[in-house]
């Protein structure tokens, strides 16, 4: 910049206009000319600290930090909260983490469980009605201390049954599936296979009649829900562990229920909340197409009507379509000229 301005300096022009052309202010200049003529002109490196930089005790909190609460909260933010609920010291979860970087400090997080892939159903579970039942429970607003139990065809999306009770016990569980047992008809079936044992494992009329889906509930997983399971030649089959998906089925039904009759939620009375769902189940099973199992009604899936709706659905797109062509291709030609048709 010096030597830019003695050149134009020597070619005529003012040391000032020089200054402003380079847009260089002309004190500077001026300096930047004495510190030459003194021998400083040289960059210096750069300086100083931050005014706002950590303070040497409190980087040996973060430390202590570390040594006293690194295993326990595992976490860069958790310990800049924790110096301050300790009252030790105040800086952001970045601060903590770059102190214990410059010193070689590793906050070592707690091993996860791996996933797990979700059990397959056995391969004798036919997918078809009344081969596949899934069950759960639920509860409502108004009446937190009411459980209902209610079990549904996993295929058809059928929902079968519900027992609205105080309690949530083996026996409710006992008394939902001998209802819809007997709602399905299959209660002859199981008194027919009262004298023989049901083989899981073997695909012939010893199999079992029903696969029962359900998560790990301790009112599922008993000793006596086994017992009667066993007794009705209903295998069961079990998610994994705080893994709701793998019951996205019945969830995806209480879920339905909740938000297409909010009125639920307000039921304070168990009485009246018994009515209810015995006619909210009706409606759903036979007016609320299931978007799950082709947009038909579960009732419609279930007694087999499902695939014929679905075709003549299909049928009836054809013909609209073919129809609405033929009648743009009529209005065409109807207003062109006859010479360019």
């Amino acid at each position: 910049m010096l030597e830019l301005i003695e050149e134009a300096t020597a070619a005529g022009w003012g040391h000032r206009r020089a200054c402003a052309y380079l847009e260089l202010g002309e004190a500077r200049a001026w300096r930047w000319h004495q510190r030459r003529a003194d021998g400083t002109l040289a960059d210096l490196g750069p300086g100083g600290h931050a005014v706002h930089g950590l303070l040497a005790c409190e980087q040996d909190a973060i430390i202590a930090l570390f040594e006293a609460w690194g295993e326990i909260d595992r976490s860069h933010r958790k310990l800049a909260h924790r110096g301050s609920y300790q009252g030790l010291v105040w800086v952001s979860p970045a601060t903590v983490r770059r102190v214990l970087a410059a010193h070689g400090l590793i906050l070592r997080r707690p091993r996860r469980a791996g996933r797990s892939q979700r059990r397959p159903f056995p391969d004798w579970a036919d997918y078809e009605p009344n081969s596949i039942w899934i069950y759960d429970t639920t509860r409502f607003t108004a009446c937190p201390r009411v459980a209902v139990i209610t079990v549904m065809d996993l295929v058809t999306r059928k929902w079968i049954c519900e027992v609205v009770s105080g309690e949530e016990t083996t026996t409710q569980v006992q008394v939902a599936f001998t209802d819809a047992l007997a709602i399905e008809g299959l209660l002859e079936h199981v008194e027919a296979r009262q004298d023989a044992l049901a083989d899981p494992t073997l695909d012939h009329p010893a199999r079992p009649l029903l696969l029962a889906v359900s998560d790990n509930g301790p009112q599922m997983t008993s000793g006596s829900t086994r017992e009667f399971m066993a007794m009705c030649a209903i295998a069961q089959h079990f998610g994994r562990p705080g893994t709701p998906t793998d019951q996205a089925w019945i969830e995806s039904l209480f879920s339905h229920i909740k938000a297409d009759w909010p009125h639920l939620e307000a039921i304070a009375d168990p009485a009246v909340l018994r009515a209810e769902l015995a006619i909210v189940r009706i409606e759903y099973n036979t007016v609320r197409l299931h978007a799950g199992i082709g947009y038909v009604t579960p009732d419609d899936e279930h007694q087999g009507r499902g695939p014929q709706i679905r075709r003549t659905r299909r049928a009836g797109l054809y013909r609209a379509r073919r129809r609405r062509i033929a009648y743009h291709r009529k209005q065409r030609d109807q207003h062109q000229p006859p010479g360019a048709r």
